[in-house]
């Protein structure tokens, strides 16, 4: 058996596991939300958007979807990964997910999560912390021993 490596952190991969079923779904889908978080704070862009489809959304609001519409659409991966550049400002973040939801229907699921984005900055030779409450809509497929992703995330 090879030894424990951190490169084997936040892995969007259904092998990950020895659970299988629903129970192997679930524990895929809370790993990919994780692996987001930690892949934004690393600024680890590529890796970041590789779980989407190459079609994937990411659909950014400023409010509830159910009422406002998206300040931002972003399709693909190539632009996912390029708007993630926004990170690049800030001197360090730390994405915090909490509570989480998911509904699996046959080969398809839905889920909304939480996260508390902490992010450090400067301005005018000041730190400045900035906080933000992010909803994330997430619509998942296994594919390939992989989850494939599109996703909406809801800033509140």
């Amino acid at each position: 058996m090879p030894p424990l490596s951190f490169d084997s952190l936040y892995s969007a991969s259904l092998s990950a596991t020895s659970l299988t079923g629903e129970a192997a779904d679930r524990v895929a889908i809370r790993e990919l939300i994780d692996a987001w978080a930690h892949c934004a704070d690393r600024r680890l862009a590529e890796r970041q958007a590789a779980p989407f489809t190459a079609d994937g959304t990411v659909a950014v609001y400023e409010g509830d979807p159910a009422i406002h519409k998206p300040t931002a659409i972003l399709r693909g991966r190539a632009e996912i990964v390029s708007a993630l550049g926004v990170l690049n400002k800030y001197k360090a973040t730390t994405h915090f997910n909490g509570q989480s939801d998911i509904v699996i229907e046959g080969e398809h699921a839905i889920g909304e999560s939480y996260c508390l984005a902490h992010q450090l900055g400067e301005e005018n030779g000041q730190r400045k912390l900035q906080i933000s409450s992010i909803r994330y809509r997430d619509k998942v497929c296994p594919r390939r021993e992989s989850l494939v992703v599109c996703r909406a995330a809801t800033h509140n």
